[in-house]
């Protein structure tokens, strides 16, 4: 009885005893419905109830004590729109045309924020899921600010409620604040985040370029994932560079992975270098692997 109607609703108008006014009518794009004589009637922003009674005052113009009743026969896509710390914000389609069946009563579940932020790719390691946001724009214009705490559903043994979204929904998920800290682990294996995220492993590996490794993979899984160190590689000098979320500064380490085991949690964009035995400085080396200009040339070298 919630459910606003829209353009691409298809519904089921009964009127007593006038089979011309009986049948299936889509919502037009323009918000209306088209009925004989009567013409177009706006239907977009109202329930089915709404709608009837409605409807019951201009048919008893011209109609005997008409009995009208409306349901709803298939319901519209669900497009939202996602911004913020997500891997692909934008509009999203989130579900296809659901038929509502009235004999099996077969009940419709609206997308939840949850949902909405798995399509769009996953959550960024940046993103701030305590203050995520939707936006709703009401059918009378006005607009609502809804604030969703989704961090407890991380770690709480109680759930929060979760807001079912509307057709037109914004949904924004900001970024943490400057010195903010969270337990990027938790986050990582969390539902929310993407299933992988992109990495480049260069050097003595078998499969040397961009790999695709779980967002909890260490730096030693991505060499793995790259088909492992080859013979001539200097396991104990292995670098790898990465951006500060922050600064944008350039941050490079060199770490041993002799025993293919560190507890490095590996991120989105991260480079990881695996050095030849005769080669010299290791940072030296990731400095021309990854300058832009060499990179490509130096990949197959």
């Amino acid at each position: 009885s919630s459910y606003f109607l829209g353009p691409g609703d298809r519904i089921e108008v009964s009127v007593y005893g006038f089979p011309e006014y009986t049948g299936p009518l889509s919502v037009l794009p323009d918000g209306t419905i088209a009925l004989p004589i009567v013409g177009k009637v706006d239907a977009a922003g109202k329930t089915t109830d709404r709608l009837t009674r409605e409807l019951t005052v201009i048919l008893d113009r011209i109609l005997v004590n008409p009995a009208v009743s409306i349901s709803l026969n298939s319901l519209r896509p669900i497009v939202v729109n996602v911004a913020g710390e997500v891997y692909r914000p934008g509009p999203l389609q989130l579900q296809e045309t659901t038929n509502v069946n009235q004999d099996t009563e077969v009940a419709y579940a609206p997308p939840s924020v949850s949902e909405a932020l798995v399509e769009a790719g996953g959550i960024r390691r940046t993103a701030d899921l305590r203050n995520v946001v939707v936006i709703r724009q009401l059918p009378s214009g006005e607009t609502v600010n809804t604030e969703i705490n989704l961090w407890d559903a991380l770690w709480s043994a109680s759930l929060p409620e979760e807001m079912l979204l509307r057709d037109g929904d914004l949904v924004f998920v900001p970024r943490l604040a400057e010195g903010e800290l969270v337990d990027r682990h938790l986050l990582a294996r969390s539902s929310l985040s993407p299933d992988t995220v992109r990495v480049r492993v260069v050097g003595e590996v078998t499969r040397p370029g961009e790999v695709s490794v779980p967002p909890n993979s260490s730096l030693s899984s991505a060499v793995a994932i790259a088909g492992g160190p080859t013979d001539d590689a200097r396991l104990k000098d292995v670098a790898f560079i990465r951006t500060d979320d922050n600064t944008g500064e350039i941050i490079q380490e060199v770490v041993d992975l002799r025993n293919l085991v560190d507890t490095y949690q590996i991120q989105d964009g991260d480079v990881v270098v695996v050095p030849k035995t005769t080669s010299g400085s290791v940072l030296d080396l990731a400095a021309r692997l990854v300058n832009p200009l060499n990179f490509l040339l130096n990949l197959f070298d």
